[in-house]
């Protein structure tokens, strides 16, 4: 049946209480709009990583690629739909687990390393940051000479961010200790420290045996250590404790 514009009824002809009731709900429906809250993008916690057995399952023999997704989930976890997560409110328990993940996976990747020293070490948090610092140097215990590069970074944050001059001095003492084959520059933060704290005599007697060791081979940096040792020892004989023995 075809309804023409004959057929319709004018508003006239609707009732008046029938008026009432839809403008109420009308305004009803305003209303509650209105007076409803914006909607919010909630953060999701970071959840723990899979198991081992899980993960050496999945990556179809390749581990170094799965690695990789692991790490890039965990880079981009801080930015969810709507909503952006700093660092220092992370799970850093979860964020441990991760990267352990991913250099159980890689051993030779540094990726993990990199993020745990300089993104994840840098909050302003220092019960975090010295959960990170830890992190780096159990894993730089576990392959000394290809991750004494990033234990040297947490011997920096430590002393000059942490002001925690002890644990700057046994994160470089590891280096020298654990790491033949970190630059030397790595390997002697420990004297270098030791000078800047006024540790002369510790200074001093590290370095003289640092070139007597022989492992120092380039000319021109035995020149430089042999004039920074020259004068340590003025300073040491400088100093009021020196005069007074």
């Amino acid at each position: 049946m075809r309804v023409t514009r004959r057929d319709e009824r004018p508003l006239s002809a609707v009732p008046r209480s029938a008026k009432i009731v839809l403008i109420a709900a009308l305004a009803a429906q305003m209303g509650w709009q209105a007076a409803a809250p914006e909607p919010r993008a909630t953060a999701s916690a970071l959840p723990p990583p899979p198991a081992p057995s899980w993960l050496r399952a999945s990556s179809f023999g390749e581990p170094i690629a799965l690695s990789q997704l692991l790490v890039l989930y965990l880079q981009a976890f801080d930015n969810q739909p709507g909503v952006s997560i700093p660092f220092k409110d992370l799970d850093y328990g979860a964020v441990e687990a991760w990267l352990s993940r991913a250099l159980e996976l890689d051993p030779l990747g540094q990726y993990p390393l990199l993020m745990a020293s300089h993104l994840y070490a840098q909050v302003p948090d220092e019960a975090r940051r010295r959960r990170m610092l830890d992190f780096v140097h159990r894993e730089f215990l576990r392959d000394p000479n290809r991750r004494w590069r990033w234990l040297a970074h947490a011997a920096i944050t430590a002393k000059h961010q942490l002001k925690d001059v002890p644990l700057a001095l046994r994160y470089a003492d590891d280096i020298a200790r654990h790491a033949p084959a970190a630059s030397s520059w790595a390997r002697q933060m420990g004297i270098f420290i030791r000078e800047d704290i006024g540790e002369l005599e510790s200074a001093t007697v590290l370095l003289g045996g640092l070139l007597a060791s022989g492992e120092v081979t380039d000319e021109a940096e035995i020149r430089f250590l042999t004039e920074r040792l020259e004068k340590m020892k003025n300073a040491e004989k400088s100093t009021p404790s020196s005069r007074s023995r």
